[in-house]
């Protein structure tokens, strides 16, 4: 479980390849300090996609972790889409008693989105990402999506779309200060609306939509 705060960008130190188990590989660094809170088994939100680390060591000036994708995760993410260089929004998972400054994030990636449009208003952003039919239902103003592994409010909704507008720090350290219209990120409905559509629809009081079904 996370909380879609992410603690620190990492990078990509090479091309992903064939884990040789059927998945892709992929070798993440980052801190020393991310790497203190790890540990092979542990499960690490990257953009928003929670992975489990299958190995740990030192790099350079810090230290470099091992995640697998498997042929699920390439299909539904962006994280296919990586190269040697790329950044990424690392969050580990929550610990008993970590403050939950976001919301309740699982790192089961729904969608991606396309960005529709940007729009930067001094230091502040104002993002425009689609929004598909069949996860429109989901998505409500001023409540919670997680965008690449980071919680953000929705401020307005439309019937194709919806905007979040993203603050300094937010657009300095996540990645999405360096996404450009065009581009595709990692969508999480809120967990909380899967369940309320859930319960309604085992009521008979709701038809189901794609995630009830």
């Amino acid at each position: 479980m996370f909380t879609g705060i992410v603690v620190e960008r990492g990078r990509i130190l090479s091309d992903p390849a064939a884990s040789g188990r059927g998945g892709v590989a992929l070798a993440v660094g980052h801190s020393r300090a991310l790497a203190e809170r790890l540990e092979v088994g542990a499960s690490l939100a990257v953009s928003g996609v929670c992975l489990t680390v299958t190995d740990l060591a030192e790099h350079r000036d810090g230290a470099r972790c091992l995640v697998e994708l498997s042929p699920e995760t390439v299909e539904r993410t962006n994280l296919g889409e990586l190269t040697s260089g790329s950044a990424v929004n690392l969050e580990p998972a929550l610990r008993a008693g970590d403050p939950l400054g976001g919301h309740w994030v699982q790192g089961h990636v729904d969608a991606t989105l396309a960005i529709l449009g940007r729009e930067d208003l001094d230091e502040h952003s104002v993002f425009t990402f689609e929004l598909p039919a069949d996860q429109a239902r989901y998505v409500v103003e001023k409540g919670s999506v997680a965008l690449d592994g980071v919680s953000l409010t929705v401020a307005r909704r439309l019937a194709d779309r919806f905007t979040v507008a993203l603050i300094p720090h937010t657009l300095e350290v996540t990645t999405l200060g360096q996404r450009q219209p065009g581009q595709r990120v990692n969508f999480e409905i809120d967990v909380l609306a899967k369940y309320v559509e859930n319960m309604l629809v085992q009521r008979g009081l709701a038809a189901p939509g794609p995630a009830a079904g």
